[in-house]
């Protein structure tokens, strides 16, 4: 079976997963789009009402940010691929508990290893304590960690980043190092 195939059948489990009660109030399973060649991976939180409403991961305000930051280091959305920790929007976006990010974390392991990035970005503190464990993002962005010949590279979430200046300009810093990691 293709890579493509795998992730499409990885996709459809996904769709119909039932496995944490996030299912039962969710309106679309997001699994995550992009290309199976993608040199870089994004991985955020969770879906929002835009990305349950539609899908599609990052498709809201913090979305259109993170696909100028995209553009900004000479990509598109198109030749990336973006996910979420959760594949389910938890109700009124609270932060995932642990339980439900355990539930997903087989199936972004498997997104991992069928895509194959040569980076894997995290985005926000929920994204880096999930697979790196417990790290303060205001200490940690901007700066790459290897497990396993993975490399990791933590930066803020782009909602941080709608509310805060300074951290839209930290994280725009960040993926100028990003940028000359993947260059």
């Amino acid at each position: 079976m293709t890579r493509k195939k795998q992730l499409e059948a990885l996709h459809d489990v996904i769709r119909n997963c039932t496995l944490c009660p996030l299912h039962k109030t969710r309106i679309n399973a997001v699994p995550g789009e992009g290309s199976v060649d993608s040199e870089v991976m994004f991985i955020g939180e969770a879906p929002g009402a835009s990305e349950d409403e539609t899908g599609r991961p990052f498709v809201g305000r913090s979305g259109e940010f993170l696909t100028s930051m995209i553009q900004e280091i000479g990509f598109s959305r198109d030749n990336v691929f973006i996910t979420s920790i959760l594949k389910s929007r938890p109700p009124r976006n609270r932060t995932p508990t642990q339980a439900e990010i355990n539930t997903c974390r087989p199936y972004l392991e498997q997104q991992i290893e069928i895509i194959n990035p040569k980076v894997v970005v995290l985005l926000g503190g929920v994204a880096i304590t999930s697979l790196l464990g417990p790290r303060k993002v205001s200490e940690a962005h901007g700066q790459f960690h290897e497990i396993d010949d993975r490399k990791y590279f933590m930066t803020y979430h782009p909602a941080a980043a709608l509310r805060f200046p300074k951290v839209k300009n930290r994280m725009r810093e960040d993926f100028q190092v990003l940028k000359q990691e993947l260059v």
